[in-house]
């Protein structure tokens, strides 16, 4: 790997913090409540190192940037904190703004350890300098396939917008039901309404409809129609992508967002560090925390030992990433190639299917793992 001159250097003998920069979408179109998860797991993981000693006696500072999930302003923020020297990236939930980060990382020389981002070319080309830590999105679309397989769909209609993350999606469910005996139909969102999709689910006699949408529009009318129309009361509605995962999905909906599966990256029962952390971040959010904010500190606490052992060079830094083991909120974090990916990989994040309880929607209830 040739390694560009790193204005982090290797250690810092000012008494100036070693700064990481954080992208994380914070105001619309990003999903903001995503974003709030995220940034509440990596404070909490900069103020437990701090609280620990820091890096080697140094505090760790996060620097954040919005990304509002636009891949412009992901670019440039990536831009901006290599000029203030950060030592590596955090952080991004949407993988639109994550792969332009990414490409602008691997052309700058600056580390950067992905925390939410599925997309599984999150870069053009194998890059030594970008990490991940959420599971491919093939890799758990997968196991989401085969959970409708095994619950008994076998005609599967997907409401999608366009977006390179919503195609991929498809593509990859498509791809993984068709020779199990599977079928999909895509309904395109950009032409139709809540209501024309309830016809074309009757029409298509579909047993499953996958929100591949965004959130609170079109997903929220979407399943209000659904729910709605007597000819589909049989119909499962899913979403992957994970949007009840959310207390606002919830509140949006009801007992009406109930029954709804989607992917998590959760084991099923925490260990003793991920039960602390837990606690941690329900006390900062006010709410329950998603397994965003799990990986949000997760992310933290790998860079954290990353510049523990290797010191603040970024060229070090991203050399380390076949070597660091950590113990992480949801298990042992290691990185290694994965093929597709382009990136080191934690090879692989837990995974499991959940819904709400429709005798108690804020209760999670565990379907499917893998």
């Amino acid at each position: 790997m040739k390694t560009p001159p790193s204005p982090a250097g290797a250690a810092r003998t000012d008494g100036s913090p070693v700064r990481i920069g954080a992208l994380v979408p914070l105001t619309r179109p990003g999903w903001v409540e995503a974003g709030r998860h995220l940034l509440s797991g990596l404070e909490l993981a900069v103020r437990d190192v701090n609280d620990a000693g820091g890096i080697a006696g140094t505090p760790l500072e996060l620097v954040v940037r919005d990304t509002a999930a636009d891949p412009r302003r992901a670019a440039a923020a990536v831009d901006e904190l290599a000029r203030l020297g950060v030592a590596a990236l955090a952080g991004e939930y949407h993988s639109v703004a994550a792969r332009a980060a990414a490409a602008r990382a691997d052309a700058l020389g600056l580390p950067f350890l992905c925390s939410s981002a599925v997309l599984d070319a999150l870069t053009e080309q194998p890059t030594e300098w970008v990490a991940r830590l959420a599971p491919a999105q093939s890799h758990g679309w997968r196991i989401y396939a085969d959970f409708l397989l095994g619950a008994g769909h076998r005609r599967i209609a997907v409401a999608a917008e366009p977006s390179v993350y919503w195609a991929s999606g498809a593509r990859v469910l498509r791809d993984h039901l068709a020779p199990r005996g599977g079928t999909t139909v895509e309904l395109d969102m950009r032409a139709l309404a809540p209501t024309a999709v309830c016809d074309d689910l009757a029409g298509h006699r579909a047993t499953a409809l996958l929100l591949l949408v965004g959130h609170p529009e079109p997903a929220v009318s979407i399943v209000r129609a659904v729910r709605r129309d007597q000819r589909l009361a049989g119909v499962v509605i899913g979403a992957p992508a994970g949007q009840p995962e959310f207390p606002a999905w919830a509140a949006s909906l009801g007992d009406d967002g109930a029954a709804i599966p989607f992917l998590r990256y959760l084991p099923e029962r925490l260990g003793p560090l991920g039960a602390r952390v837990g606690t941690a971040l329900r006390e900062r959010l006010a709410e329950a925390p998603s397994f965003v904010a799990f990986e949000g500190y997760d992310t933290v606490a790998v860079l954290a030992e990353v510049l523990r052992s290797h010191g603040a060079d970024r060229g070090r830094t991203a050399e380390a990433w076949p070597r660091v083991e950590v113990e992480g909120t949801r298990g042992r974090i290691r990185f290694s190639r994965t093929p597709g990916t382009g990136v080191w990989q934690w090879a692989w994040a837990p995974v499991h299917v959940a819904d709400r309880d429709p005798a108690d929607p804020g209760r999670f209830r565990i379907l499917h793992t893998c």
